[in-house]
């Protein structure tokens, strides 16, 4: 499967952004998705991630209560919405593809890797 994010962009603290993951195939349904970030100098990191069917999600403590990780199937996509930003969430963020039916916050589960899309939160 291929990935393409999509949605970064530069946002005041306190602002809001929905990333977008669109998918090419038509497995999408298959792959349990996950989102992760790295900043310059830093670890790409964990941020979310949801199971095939929605019905599980999980976060970064960091950014529990002010992200929310969703997909839809039919469109082969999943989204990131991003609310009360703080500057500490600049990074590139990348949406990935683990052939599994699990959450896992590890980046070595995840068998495919999209671009990547730059969020900047200005203070």
């Amino acid at each position: 499967v291929q990935l393409q994010a999509c949605g970064g962009g530069l946002v005041p603290v306190g602002g809001s952004l929905r990333l977008s993951c669109a998918a090419s195939g038509r497995t999408f349904s298959r792959y349990s998705m996950g989102w992760f970030r790295q900043a310059p100098g830093k670890e790409r990191d964990f941020v979310a991630a949801i199971r095939r069917s929605s019905d599980i999600k999980a976060y970064a403590d960091s950014v529990k209560g002010r992200f929310t990780i969703s997909r839809d199937n039919a469109k082969n996509a999943v989204y990131l919405q991003m609310n009360s930003l703080k500057p500490e969430d600049t990074a590139v963020y990348y949406c990935a593809a683990a052939d599994s039916d699990y959450v896992t916050p590890y980046n070595y589960n995840y068998r495919y890797w999209g671009q990547g899309t730059q969020v900047t939160v200005s203070s």
